[in-house]
């Protein structure tokens, strides 16, 4: 069982470390490093839904394992659920968007 101090303390730990990858995310996109970004951007937002979760008395297990986590925010907040689904479907849109453009940079390369 974890106590209230240091439920806070983690809650605050895990708001500033979503913070802190978002402005490293930002640098990245400004750097066209934008496959390292768009894995900052989903760990930023992990983070400060972990943050949620620990203030709303998740179990601490449960929080820290990716998929399982989804689900259950998507059931408990089920008003955010298609905002949730929205994440996950831009993020793949996004991520098949760079690949072929780190695809293309190394065919002109060769």
């Amino acid at each position: 069982m974890i106590t209230e101090k240091d439920r806070d303390s983690l809650i605050e730990y895990r708001l500033n470390q979503a913070l802190e990858t978002i402005e490293l995310a930002k640098f990245l996109v400004v750097s066209d490093k934008l496959t390292i970004a768009v894995n900052r951007i989903y760990y930023g937002m992990y983070y400060a839904l972990t943050a949620l979760a620990l203030k709303n008395k998740f179990r601490l297990g449960v929080i820290f394992k990716h998929g399982s986590f989804i689900q259950i925010m998507k059931r408990e907040y089920p008003l955010n659920a298609s905002f949730l689904e929205n994440i996950e479907q831009e993020l793949v849109q996004i991520d098949r968007q760079i690949l072929g453009s780190v695809a293309k940079r190394v065919t002109e390369l060769l």
